[in-house]
C-alpha cells in the first residue's frame, strides 16, 4: 500500500539551530519532512512558493524582544508575501552555552564544573579559562540575551553576528587556532564535532524564552498537531490575532484613535511593535496583537468582532490595515521545550 509523502516544514537552519529544536519537538520526523533555510526570508519564501506548508520562525525573545527579521518579512512592505499569514505559537526555554575550545596550556582542574544551586548565579561562571578567546560568533539575538556574562567575562572580544547558533558553533569549530568561540544551544555541541562546553547557561535570565510562529499559505487547509498539552488547570479557549497598519503620520491623536477602537471592543492587546513604513522618512507601520474570544472562520462572535473592528478602524481612518492571522494562545501550555 502506497503512503503518503510527509508535508513539508521550513526552518531556520542549519541542524542544532534553536529552530531546529523546536520544529523537530512540534513537528517530528517522519511525519513531517523539515527542510532547512539559510535565513528567516527563505522560511517565507519556501511557504509563499508552496514549498513547504508550514514555516517556523522566531519572533520574540522575552529578554531581548522581538526578532526584527521576523517582523520585517510580516511587514511585507515590497508585497512580497501577501499569501502568509500566523497559524500558531510555539515557546521555547532558551538556555545558551559558550562552545570553544579548551586552551591546552590552562589548567586542567579549571574545567571541572562549578557547584549549581537552586538559583543560578548571573551571570554563571565559566567552566574554564577564556583568556585565549579573540572572537565570538553567534545570532544577534543570542548577543543581546547574553550581555551580562559577555562584559564581565569576555570584555573587548570582538563579536561577530551570523544567521543562526549553529552555524557559529560550525565556525568556532573550523576555527583551527581554537582562539574562536560561539554562543549556541547544547545541542550544538553534541553535533558539531571538536567543541568543548566552555560556559553554560550564559544567558541573563533563567527565565530567558524565544516565542516561535508558525505561518503557513492562507486558504490552505491546516493540519497542524497537537503542539502542546494544556497545563492542569489552565484556561482553555484563548485567541490572538495579529494586524498591522498604518497612520495618518501628522494627525495629533492618530494611533490613540486607532488603539481606542480596541478598547470599546473590549480586545485586550498582548504586544505592540513598529517597524519604519517605507512610505516617508519617520513614518511608522505598527503591528497590534491582541486576545480575540475565539478562532476566526470557527467562531461566530470572534467573526463579528473582527469584522467590527476592521469598520471601526477604516473609519479613523488605519491605513494600510492587514489581518496577519489568528491563532490559540499557547503561553500557558506545557511542556515547554
Amino acid at each position: 500500500m502506497a503512503t503518503s509523502k510527509p508535508k513539508t516544514v521550513a526552518f531556520l537552519g542549519p541542524a542544532a539551530s534553536y529552530s531546529h529544536q523546536v520544529t523537530k519537538s512540534a513537528f517530528p520526523e517522519p511525519e513531517w519532512e523539515l527542510k532547512a533555510t539559510t535565513t528567516i526570508r527563505d522560511v517565507f519564501d519556501v511557504v509563499q512558493a508552496g514549498d513547504a506548508t508550514y514555516g517556523v520562525v522566531p519572533f520574540e525573545n522575552s529578554t531581548h524582544g522581538t526578532v526584527t527579521f521576523t517582523l520585517d518579512c510580516l511587514a511585507d512592505r515590497s508585497d512580497t508575501y501577501t499569501d502568509i499569514a500566523v497559524c500558531s505559537e510555539i515557546y521555547l526555554d532558551v538556555h545558551h552555552f559558550l562552545l570553544g575550545k579548551i586552551d591546552p596550556q590552562a589548567s586542567s582542574s579549571s574545567s571541572e564544573p562549578h557547584a549549581t544551586s537552586e538559583i543560578q548565579e548571573r551571570p554563571s561562571k565559566p567552566l574554564t579559562s577564556l583568556a585565549h578567546i579573540q572572537r565570538i560568533y553567534s545570532h544577534p539575538q543570542a548577543f543581546g540575551q547574553s550581555g551580562l556574562f559577555l562584559q564581565k567575562y569576555l570584555k573587548g572580544v570582538e563579536l561577530i553576528d551570523v544567521s543562526s547558533t549553529s552555524k557559529a558553533a560550525a565556525l568556532a569549530a573550523a576555527d583551527e587556532t581554537g582562539t574562536s568561540a560561539a554562543i549556541a544551544g547544547e545541542i550544538a555541541a553534541s553535533l558539531v564535532d571538536g567543541l568543548d562546553i566552555l560556559a553554560r547557561n550564559v544567558e541573563d535570565r533563567d527565565d530567558n524564552t524565544t516565542r516561535f510562529f508558525v505561518i503557513y499559505r492562507k486558504g490552505e487547509e491546516q493540519q497542524l498537531p497537537p503542539l502542546t498539552t494544556t497545563r492542569s488547570g489552565e484556561e482553555e479557549g484563548k485567541y490572538k490575532s495579529l494586524v498591522s497598519f498604518t497612520v495618518a503620520h501628522r494627525t495629533p491623536g492618530a494611533l490613540a484613535d486607532v488603539l481606542d477602537c480596541f478598547k470599546k471592543l473590549a480586545l485586550n492587546l498582548t504586544s505592540i511593535n513598529s517597524l519604519p513604513s517605507l512610505i516617508e522618512p519617520f513614518q511608522y507601520l505598527f503591528f497590534v496583537e491582541f486576545e480575540v474570544g475565539g478562532i476566526p472562520g470557527a467562531d461566530v462572535d470572534a467573526d463579528e468582532r473582527l469584522r467590527n473592528l476592521e469598520e471601526m478602524v477604516r473609519g479613523v481612518p488605519a491605513e494600510r490595515w492587514r489581518f496577519l492571522g489568528s491563532w490559540k494562545d499557547m503561553s500557558s501550555k506545557s511542556p515547554r521545550m
